[in-house]
């Protein structure tokens, strides 16, 4: 189901465990950071063999994560994919009644946190060759907050609002823009 704004809302346990796959996530996340690609130049770019991301385009499009992209096809053999939507979400209090959702919930969110961890790890690895103007920027931080349930709700959708903001001002392409990620996360931490 799509919201109107882009972003796809997951509730089926089959769509979360096909994108809980890795590879799947690195194709997904190409696609909407590069724009349309051919299975070619993903291969190339994630370093997969063609048959893998072959394969993995097509599990993605079997639950419409991509949609093909005739229009930019130079012949009938040349098959390009794009994101079918700008991102994905879900609701974890809707996984909390029904087991299969809730584990396939669970899936999904640890293979995005191991995502996470990997691009962190390569940025730190590559830190030291960047310009020091961006590494200035660069924050790492925690902080533990007393909230009752609605102030967490109210932090979740500020922290959105502004992501959706800054993903809005920094539109691809300005001089001197580069791609920039940001992570942020709020649970309630164990006792």
């Amino acid at each position: 189901m799509t919201d109107g704004t882009g972003n796809r809302r997951l509730s089926d346990p089959r769509a979360m465990r096909a994108l809980a796959h890795p590879t799947r996530l690195r194709l997904l996340g190409e696609l909407r950071l590069r724009g349309p690609q051919t299975v070619g130049m993903l291969s190339e770019r994630t370093g997969e063999a063609v048959g893998s991301v072959s394969y993995h385009v097509g599990k993605l499009a079997e639950h419409g994560f991509v949609a093909e992209a005739p229009e930019l096809a130079r012949d009938r053999r040349e098959r390009w994919w794009r994101a079918a939507h700008a991102t994905t979400d879900w609701d974890p209090l809707e996984l909390l009644d029904d087991p299969e959702r809730r584990l396939a919930g669970n899936l999904l969110r640890q293979a995005a946190m191991q995502r996470y961890v990997a691009r962190y790890q390569a940025y730190l690895e590559s830190e030291a060759d960047l310009d020091p103007a961006w590494v200035r920027g660069t924050t790492s931080s925690d902080t533990v907050l007393h909230l009752t349930p609605d102030e967490l709700v109210e932090l979740r959708d500020e922290l959105s609002e502004l992501g959706r903001r800054w993903r809005e001002r920094g539109a691809a392409g300005r001089p001197g823009a580069e791609m920039v990620t940001l992570i942020w996360q709020a649970y309630r931490g164990p006792r």
